[in-house]
């Protein structure tokens, strides 16, 4: 995986602005666990991959007896530790944590398999999510988009204000070959601070359909579903290891 973003970097940043966006994690959250108990009733344990600030794994927490997260980003464990005293949080690349125990439903969510550079890391990161994961468990993964739908050129912007600091974020992405190529821009302002800038490039993976499946498949899944969920977002990949 490459470097990080700079957002990662500064995940105070990122998480004020999602909430002051307006993210719907209790509303994502509850559609994620209904997901999970239709495929697995008796489902008890949770793993989240790329858990970020812990705001999905916090009401994960509510739903399942014991939860985990994995994340890549020491800032964004920083913030999820401190929202989540008692949750075992690690340090880890998805392609390859070792956790050491197996869970009843895995999620990955906010598109950071996207992330994945190619087809080969995505396989990998699947086999590691299979190797955590019992059998009749249940993975969750919210993809990126794909060569078929990903937009070039579109321009995106939100401004919010949260706890007396405005964040703007303006971007620009492109497709390049199999790529989204998205350069981000924040301004952030405080009565104390003034404003400052910094400069996000993210590089996303568009995967294929028959790519997803086929890393499913190396995770122990026979077959895979697609399922819309509206406002504009990519969708979700469910599972069920065999």
């Amino acid at each position: 995986m490459a470097e990080l973003p700079p957002i990662y970097r500064h995940a105070e940043v990122y998480d004020a602005f999602y909430e002051g966006r307006g993210r719907a994690y209790e509303d994502d959250s509850r559609m994620l666990v209904d997901c999970i108990r239709e495929r697995n009733a008796a489902a008890t344990t949770l793993l989240d991959v790329a858990c970020g600030t812990g705001r999905n794994l916090r009401c994960f927490a509510e739903a399942f007896e014991h939860v985990e997260g994995v994340d890549l980003a020491d800032d964004m464990l920083r913030i999820a530790r401190r929202r989540l005293p008692g949750v075992p949080l690690h340090r880890g690349d998805m392609k390859d944590f070792r956790l050491g125990r197996r869970f009843d439903a895995i999620t990955c969510l906010f598109s950071s398999i996207g992330y994945l550079g190619d087809a080969g890391q995505l396989n990998a990161a699947l086999r590691c999510f299979g190797r955590h994961l019992n059998p009749g468990g249940v993975i969750v993964v919210e993809p990126w988009y794909s060569p078929e739908n990903a937009l070039s050129g579109q321009v995106l912007g939100d401004v919010v204000t949260v706890d007396g600091q405005t964040i703007s974020r303006l971007s620009h992405a492109v497709v390049e070959g199999r790529a989204h190529r998205m350069t981000v821009h924040y301004l952030v302002a405080d009565s104390e601070s003034g404003i400052r800038h910094f400069t996000d490039l993210h590089v996303l993976s568009l995967f294929t359909r028959q790519e997803y499946e086929t890393a499913f498949a190396e995770a122990g899944v026979a077959s895979v579903e697609f399922l819309e969920t509206g406002r504009g977002r990519p969708g979700l990949l469910v599972g069920v290891k065999s």
